[in-house]
């Protein structure tokens, strides 16, 4: 078993998506449309490789949740990358900056970004495929 995609519902399509590209620069847009969700028009598309992939719907009306506070719903998402330093390079050449992360554990590091929605993403990059190395506190 394995995530497929993630849906996210965005305000503003193309600034999602530049986001997304600039984290993911050998994605692609697979496939994209327009149409009705519960009688409110939206654009769509599907950002990703023949594998996974983030679908993304600019239907968004209200803002998201406070990342500091305690409602219910989506803390973050996260995506192992083999090089860290290279996609925060990437990231900030596009205008995106590190909101957190951490170079302290012996055997991973990592980096959190705010997307343009407010959705927190990680990056995590491990430096061992021991899974007790990788997974502990």
């Amino acid at each position: 078993m394995h995530l497929e995609h993630i849906n996210l519902v965005v305000s503003d399509l193309p600034r999602a998506l530049a986001f997304y590209q600039a984290a993911f620069p050998h994605w692609r847009v697979r496939c994209s449309g327009a149409g009705d969700w519960n009688g409110q028009p939206r654009n769509w598309l599907h950002l990703g490789d023949d594998n996974n992939y983030i679908a993304l719907s600019d239907h968004g009306t209200t803002k998201g949740r406070d990342l500091s506070g305690y409602q219910v719903g989506l803390a973050h998402f996260a995506y192992v990358v083999n090089n860290l330093d290279h996609l925060v390079t990437r990231m900030n050449a596009a205008g995106f900056n590190v909101d957190s992360g951490s170079n302290t554990h012996p055997y991973r590091k990592n980096a959190y970004f705010i997307d343009p929605d407010g959705f927190e993403i990680e990056f995590v990059e491990y430096s061992s495929d021991l899974p007790n190395e990788r997974n502990s506190d």
